[in-house]
């Protein structure tokens, strides 16, 4: 599924206009990317966490060349499922 396909499955499911499918879509990917930036952890319970993971500098290889090089420290975006997400997509059901 790609953006355009999502806005148009959000606009059917909330009953909105693509247009306001797709302001909603791009308010709660800026504000994610924002708080992840601060440092911050956005949660939505059910669904999952984004959080910033550190990865420390290190030493590779140019696969071309061969050559060791040295790869600076980054930090990157991490995403893990909730158990409801996780049970959605396992097809397990909800007790009642």
């Amino acid at each position: 599924m790609n953006k355009t396909e999502l806005v148009e499955a959000i606009a059917s499911e909330a009953k909105i206009s693509k247009a306001a499918a797709d302001k909603a879509l791009k308010a709660l990917t800026d504000t994610v990317a924002k708080e992840l930036k601060k440092g911050e952890k956005v949660a939505l319970i059910g669904f999952g966490t984004f959080e910033v993971s550190k990865r420390a500098a290190r030493t590779g290889r140019n696969p071309q060349t061969g050559e060791t090089i040295k790869i600076k420290a980054a930090k990157t975006p991490k995403f893990k499922a909730g158990k409801a997400l996780k049970d959605a997509v396992n097809g397990v059901k909800k007790a009642k």
